[in-house]
């Protein structure tokens, strides 16, 4: 099969011939013809060897997660397409970014009609982060106000759209220029506010609050930095904020008053705290949402000859979507 291969530390992935995996020898593993798998940002954490996880073992084939049919495995998945995770760059082995992929059969969803491969792919854990901290985390309430940071990306658009699916009854955006604040406003934000280089916490803070409708309930924050740190001076009493990365600042600063006098809350959230079933319920009802055409997110195909270029892009954050290879369509 062909594949994308990491050789070499923060360096993209070329493709290249590698066997073909194994089906799995027992009913607990399925093997998948890989339809679509996204370029996401925890592969590119990963590759560069500095993660939490460690630096994986090289060569590898990256791939956190994909889609496809299933070839092999328990005999009710066999020909369904399917999402499925995998944990390449985490652990030992190798990812989706390749024309066939073990995975295992407790792990996969079953994708709905309506649903192309592609969107399915795209959507994914990123999808799943949004919905569990609007639902769970941050147990976003009917009528309340939501500010969701980063909004232009693939968490902040899912989030702008969930956050109308679970009854907020405002959502603001905050996200940077451009591309950024289109896709803010086709995911349905009430209001987008664009960042500006180099501006102070508190005068990005005056122009959210400008937008708001009062004090903000939830706030879902994938960036920290100056964002997050605006943000966390807007909260309601009892307001919360979720935090779940870093793409504008490894730190958030928070008025210690401004917690105690509102009784607010910062929170954190990952996907890795799921359990299997928990993960891929939430994926169910995300993806049936797709289908419905009530949720969706900017993306873009490409060839998996193109993969070493597309990564490149992702890791320079030029890419203009969420990004997704086809291995087994051109590639």
């Amino acid at each position: 099969m062909r594949a994308a291969t990491l050789s070499a530390y923060a360096a993209p992935p070329a493709v290249e011939e590698r066997p073909d995996p194994l089906p799995p020898a027992s009913e607990h593993g399925v093997l998948v013809a890989v339809t679509g798998a996204p370029i996401t940002p925890l592969d590119i954490l990963c590759s560069t060897g500095t993660s939490y996880f460690g630096p994986p073992s090289l060569p590898y084939v990256p791939g956190v997660q994909g889609v496809g049919i299933v070839r092999s495995g328990p005999e009710e998945l066999r020909g369904r397409r399917v999402w499925f995770p995998t944990t390449a760059g985490m652990h030992p082995g190798d990812g989706s970014l390749a024309q066939l992929c073990v995975a295992d059969a407790a792990d996969v969803v079953t994708l709905p009609d309506g649903v192309d491969d592609a969107l399915a792919a795209a959507l994914g854990l990123s999808a799943v982060a949004a919905w569990e901290v609007l639902s769970a985390r941050a147990s976003l309430a009917d009528g309340e106000q939501v500010l969701v940071l980063g909004a232009g990306g693939t968490v902040g658009q899912v989030a702008v759209q969930a956050a109308r699916l679970l009854g907020a009854r405002r959502v603001v955006a905050v996200c940077r220029p451009g591309a950024g604040t289109e896709r803010a406003s086709r995911a349905g934000a009430d209001a987008v506010v664009s960042l500006r280089l180099g501006e102070e916490v508190a005068d990005l803070a005056e122009r959210v609050r400008l937008e708001c409708d009062g004090p903000v309930d939830v706030v879902v924050d994938p960036v920290a930095g100056v964002p997050a740190s605006a943000a966390a001076m807007l909260l309601a009493p009892g307001g919360r904020l979720v935090n779940l990365g870093s793409s504008a600042g490894p730190v958030l600063t928070v008025d210690s008053a401004t917690l105690r006098s509102r009784s607010a809350a910062v929170l954190g959230y990952t996907n890795t705290s799921l359990s299997p079933h928990r993960r891929a319920a939430t994926l169910g009802t995300v993806l049936r949402h797709a289908a419905a055409r009530e949720l969706t997110v900017d993306h873009v195909s490409v060839p998996l000859a193109d993969v070493s270029t597309a990564w490149a892009d992702v890791a320079a954050s030029v890419a203009t979507a969420r990004v997704v290879v086809r291995p087994s369509a051109g590639g």
